[in-house]
């Protein structure tokens, strides 16, 4: 059974930071490509960030320059940094973890953690 447990989020003031956390199952996490979803309130999911088993990574458009995804593979943990936080970053953000970056939403999710950002 796999499982992806997001942890950092919270509530922050604007232009402030937060740094998200996802564990995943040893087995899984080196062999996958993992990302950061998010989701707001009357909003469709969008991909965040990703990043592959090598370290290559991609960024939505709306966070490209103030959000960083990493990972750790000897800790089985992908991050999201997350500077500059404006209010539309408000959302439930989820850990996702796939084989491939074409089929990442039909992979493993996480529960989600909630990052509100007040003005």
């Amino acid at each position: 059974q796999v499982q992806l447990v997001e942890s950092g989020g919270g509530l922050v003031q604007a232009g402030g930071s937060l740094r998200l956390s996802c564990a995943a199952s040893g087995s899984f996490f080196s062999k996958n490509v993992m990302g950061w979803y998010r989701q707001a309130p009357g909003k469709q999911r969008e991909l965040v960030a990703l990043i592959t088993r090598g370290g290559n990574t991609n960024y939505g458009d709306s966070v490209k320059g103030r959000f960083t995804i990493s990972r750790d593979n000897a800790k089985n943990t992908v991050y999201l940094q997350m500077n500059s936080l404006k209010p539309e970053d408000t959302a439930v953000y989820y850990c996702a973890g796939g084989s491939m970056i074409a089929t990442l939403e039909q992979g493993y999710w996480g529960q989600g953690t909630q990052v509100t950002v007040s003005s």
